[in-house]
């Protein structure tokens, strides 16, 4: 950073940077964010009948909409929200690239950020729906009056590219953060991966997380432009007092998730010695197409036999019940694998199990999506897999495995990917990633 960069930002007070935190250019729309998410639900809906974000109960007998996460936290060293929270109906999550090169135009966006999800996620506008007299754009869109909270969460996630040269952050960078790399079977879009920032919002309600993302996005016009957008429903994954849902395959998802506090530390969360970023975590996302209409056609003796599971049950191959440990080495009794074990040593759960990768294990958060039809009129849908981890080449170390072999492969194709920093959640009268700057 120049000197002259570095006397502007240690003139951004505390409170200057809050004052500009929900005013004047809140009330502008980001172009594309609104118009592209807005026409991913129009075209699913046309081509399903059925809007993807409707609602659904993926095994919950009752949702409070009331319900309400603090995002500011009580001590230091605490997660943001949206991580080890219990996984809400919806998400929508998108990215951003970064269109100013100004150290203190991220510093303030990120501080507008923190103090507009503040009130979101306690129910409340962003600002003014209707201006004085009538007159004048108001700060907050206000489709989310009367909505209550619905349990939002709303993650914020630093890409790679907030350390490079242009914001003086290089010597800040934290140590695991870089681009996933190439793996087997990727067929990555670049309109579909990276960026210098994410927002994931989640919610009870489909309307509470996309007017969430909507503000925010109107807030960061002038200083990031939306790279790309997905639209989640019917979580993946499932929290301690939920049945385990399933994918758009029709099996359940996450049934050996990180699920203990000794877990979390152990993979999850970053230690003391991560520094600015004690607390927080590693966000890996990727947008998986699957081949439905491929898929559908399948006899589900194969289905099962790829994902090592029964479809209804959930249980493993080598018997028991969904939750009963899976044995690699248990011998078939009928139409097992070529090497004669009941659980292929390609499918799913074998080449994906911590047992199998060094005891290695990721906090699996996905929701299911669908796009309409694709150029070939068929259903393109498939999985917004977020995964949470103290270091990226956990993920990498699965991944490679399961893109070299997985008999899944056949049937879906990771399109999108991103990795980001998921700095600790800030205290009250603080920010995201405010110590960044100091």
């Amino acid at each position: 950073m120049t000197d002259d960069r570095e006397q502007a930002a240690r003139a951004v007070s505390r409170r200057g940077l809050f004052g500009a935190g929900i005013g004047a250019g809140a009330g502008l729309v980001a172009a594309g964010a609104g118009v592209g998410a807005a026409a991913g639900i129009a075209g699913a809906t046309a081509a399903t009948g059925v809007n993807p974000l409707a609602a659904a109960t993926n095994g919950d007998e009752s949702i409070d909409l009331s319900q309400s996460h603090p995002f500011y936290a009580t001590a230091a060293g605490q997660p943001q929200g949206g991580i080890r929270t219990t996984p809400q109906r919806y998400c929508v999550f998108m990215t951003f690239d970064m269109s100013s090169s100004v150290a203190t135009d991220l510093q303030v966006l990120l501080a507008r950020w923190s103090a507009s999800i503040a009130q979101l996620q306690a129910g409340k506008t962003v600002g003014s729906v209707e201006p004085a007299h009538g007159d004048g754009v108001g700060a907050d869109t206000g489709e989310a009056l009367d909505l209550g909270p619905a349990s939002l969460t709303v993650t914020v996630g630093l890409g790679p590219g907030i350390f490079d040269e242009r914001f003086g952050l290089a010597d800040k960078r934290p140590a695991s953060l870089a681009a996933i790399p190439t793996l087997p079977s990727d067929r990555l879009q670049d309109e579909l991966s990276g960026g210098d920032l994410s927002l994931q919002a989640c919610a009870d309600d489909p309307q509470v997380a996309y007017h969430a993302v909507r503000d925010l996005a109107r807030i960061a016009r002038g200083t990031a432009t939306v790279r790309w957008t997905v639209l989640g429903f019917g979580r993946a994954s499932a929290g301690p007092s939920q049945t385990t849902p399933r994918n758009l395959m029709g099996f359940k998802d996450g049934t050996r998730n990180v699920t203990t506090d000794e877990e979390y530390d152990r993979f999850v969360w970053l230690g003391d010695d991560a520094g600015w970023m004690a607390g927080g975590t590693y966000q890996v996302v990727r947008k998986v197409q699957m081949n439905i209409e491929i898929w559908d056609a399948d006899v589900v003796s194969d289905q099962q036999r790829v994902f090592g599971r029964t479809k209804i049950e959930g249980a493993p191959l080598s018997g028991g019940t969904e939750h009963t440990t899976p044995d690699f080495t248990a011998k078939s009794t009928g139409d097992g694998s070529s090497d004669g074990t009941a659980i292929d040593p390609t499918s799913h759960i074998a080449l994906a199990a911590h047992e199998n990768n060094g005891g290695v294990k990721i906090l699996r958060r996905p929701y299911n999506y669908t796009d309409g039809l694709n150029q070939y009129g068929q259903l393109d849908a498939g999985l917004l897999f977020a995964a949470y981890v103290n270091d990226p080449e956990h993920f990498t170390r699965i991944q490679r495995r399961l893109g070299a072999v997985d008999r899944l492969n056949e049937y879906i194709a990771h399109i999108g990917s991103g990795v980001f920093a998921i700095p600790p959640a800030p205290r009250k009268g603080s920010y995201i990633g405010e110590r960044l700057f100091r």
